[in-house]
């Protein structure tokens, strides 16, 4: 594993999915890279075939299942899971975390804790300390203090083809900012710093739902008119929520907010924006998500964000409407209609 290694020791990934791939292969370019995988398929093939899901494996990367192993060797640790197995992942993974240890997560998604025997629909009000980021979680469950996040327009798939691309590393220590531009920079990927942790964050979690309603436009045949009023209202809602939460209005109009929001609104290579767009075709929502290899975030993520709105009386009309689709029987054409009927005056009252 010859490579032109930044630091000492190998850099870690937790998670073989396609992110957490392609975030493995933009590590390798600089260092060794650790990456910890579950399932022995995977583990397999990455290391003999140097391959897995159809995605090439730069020769820097050995996968391992253990992660004692893992954070013994490496310093710096990527985790990129889905959210809904992010805080279990961390109560396996912090026993053997020290606070010299830096996590810089890649996961869009949010974790609640709520109360024993409460959920969402059981709980009357939602208060911010019931709703967390993945940068919360790994506070939550681990010594680690220096923690930041990846977020931006970084489909997995045009990164393991080498297309260019850029990032943005959120943490409020410029060191963490620094190492994270340090090993993940290359010719053909490009990684900007913002001290808004929270804030770029939630611009991963809250682009997922307007990604589901741009893939149902999409699927209506609606147009790149209705698209674009999507889109712009939908970043507004963002920003609604994001402020409710504690975000910075400047991070959701930078590229972990505007820029990743264009991206998985018109690609097909997203998950989200496939959800919506087989929603509209006439699929239900439990075979759409049966039949997905990876998780769409933004599912889960639509019911979470309701709750968030009706709790911090913010106006979230796609969040909503979207909800209504998904778990209440209401079918994209009278969403549509019910969106273009929705009473508002100013276009921008937000800043």
């Amino acid at each position: 594993m010859a490579s032109k290694n930044i630091f000492d020791k190998p850099i870690g990934v937790v998670g073989a999915g396609s992110f957490g791939l392609s975030v493995a292969n933009l590590l390798a370019e600089n260092s060794e890279v650790l990456l910890y995988a579950r399932n022995p398929e995977a583990l397999e093939s990455i290391n003999k075939k140097r391959e897995w899901n159809n995605y090439p494996i730069h020769q820097n990367i050995k996968a391992i299942d253990d992660l004692e192993q893992l954070a013994s060797t490496c310093d710096i640790i990527f985790p990129v899971v889905p959210s809904a197995n992010f805080r279990d992942m961390m109560k396996s993974l912090s026993p053997f975390l020290h606070p010299y240890h830096i996590l810089i997560h890649g996961t869009k998604g949010l974790n609640l804790n709520l109360p024993a025997g409460k959920t969402l629909d059981n709980m009357e009000v939602l208060e911010r300390h019931h709703i967390k980021t993945m940068s919360e979680v790994i506070m939550d469950e681990s010594v680690v203090v220096r923690v930041g996040c990846l977020a931006g327009p970084n489909l997995a798939k045009e990164i393991a083809q080498g297309l260019p691309a850029a990032t943005v590393v959120a943490s409020p220590f410029n060191e963490v900012i620094q190492i994270g531009q340090q090993l993940l920079r290359s010719d053909r990927f490009q990684v900007y710093g913002n001290p808004d942790l929270i804030g770029i964050e939630l611009c991963g979690v809250l682009k997922n739902i307007i990604a589901i309603a741009s893939g149902a436009l999409s699927g209506l045949g609606l147009g790149e008119n209705a698209r674009s009023l999507l889109i712009s209202r939908g970043m507004a809602e963002m920003i609604y929520l994001g402020k409710a939460l504690g975000g910075d209005v400047r991070s959701f109009i930078g590229l972990a907010g505007i820029g990743d929001l264009m991206a998985t609104s018109h690609s097909t290579l997203s998950r989200n924006f496939t959800v919506g767009r087989r929603l509209a075709e006439g699929e239900s929502l439990g075979r759409i998500l049966g039949d997905m290899q990876e998780v769409a975030e933004g599912v889960n993520t639509v019911m979470i964000a309701k709750k968030i709105a009706e709790s911090f009386k913010v106006r979230a009309p796609i969040t909503e409407i979207l909800h209504r689709v998904l778990f209440e029987g209401l079918t994209m054409e009278e969403a549509v209609q019910y969106l273009m009927k929705y009473p508002l005056n100013v276009d921008v009252d937000f800043i």
